[in-house]
């Protein structure tokens, strides 16, 4: 079944000719990635840089990019010089893919590249993503939803692959770290990549650090949670955390959860007025 999967991708791919690909680092574009290798269509990774991406992802699509042979083009993208944007709505990440979208739809049309392509999952269509509206908006494919595939099956087929990103932890996009409704600055998304960075220097995979202006929300997978609180672990997270901003930091006694920050969304946009 997922030997059938990737070869489906492949064929799809093929019948492309030519794509440029908006290659973040993560596990689904990453495994698009190497299916383009195998395809051997004409191709252009697109990895935008800007405050909201974590330096590891840029550093990691590099390296990829390296192994697979396909060409890099590194921009930069001001999702947060827009006010829709540094707001931050419940359709953020709309201004965010559209920014992003824009310049790559631009750059494939300039090069002659025929399609636009992203990561985007089967999984994906079933949480909140306005981002797939902007995709949509810029007739951007998704083909590892046209070939089905979700997550579970993306990392297997990936470590088929001997892909090192196949148990590559998720890693959206800083903004995701705040709280609908609070305004997005740079020096905040500083806080979060640093904290966050300090936090994996410490030997944790799968966490995240929430903003909540001057306190510091860390999940952390429950199985972490008794390592953080032994003493000399939890003084350093405060006295680190401490130093760079935050006032208060606690630890979320629920653990990590994907998505957190977009829980009651959907049930909120279908309520009914009384």
């Amino acid at each position: 079944m997922l030997d059938s999967k990737l070869q489906k991708l492949i064929v799809i791919l093929r019948e492309m000719e030519s794509a440029v690909l908006a290659y973040s680092g993560g596990v689904d574009s990453t495994l698009l990635l190497k299916a383009i290798q195998l395809s051997g269509i004409k191709t252009l990774a697109v990895t935008a840089v800007s405050e909201t991406m974590p330096e590891t992802d840029l550093i990691f699509s590099k390296k990829m990019c390296e192994e697979t042979g396909i060409k890099q083009k590194i921009i930069k993208t001001e999702e947060l010089s827009k006010e829709n944007f540094a707001k931050n709505p419940h359709d953020r990440c709309f201004y965010c893919k559209d920014e992003l979208f824009t310049k790559i739809r631009g750059i494939a049309d300039d090069e002659g590249y025929r399609f636009v392509l992203d990561g985007s999952n089967l999984d994906d269509t079933a949480d909140w993503r306005p981002g797939r509206k902007a995709a949509l908006n810029h007739s951007v494919r998704s083909p590892l939803i046209e070939t089905e595939m979700g997550k579970k099956e993306i990392r297997e087929i990936s470590r088929g692959l001997n892909l090192s990103s196949w148990d590559k932890p998720s890693s959206p996009c800083l903004a995701s770290r705040f709280p609908y409704g609070e305004q997005i600055t740079g020096e905040a998304l500083k806080q979060v990549a640093g904290a966050e960075e300090f936090l994996r220097s410490l030997g944790f995979k799968e966490f995240r650090v929430r903003h909540h202006r001057d306190i510091a929300r860390i999940e952390l997978m429950e199985k972490d949670i008794s390592v953080a609180l032994k003493p000399e672990t939890r003084n350093a997270i405060a006295e680190k955390l401490k130093s760079i901003g935050y006032k208060f930091v606690v630890i979320d006694m629920e653990g990590f959860r994907s998505g957190r920050m977009n829980e009651g969304i959907e049930k909120k946009k279908s309520e009914k007025p009384a």
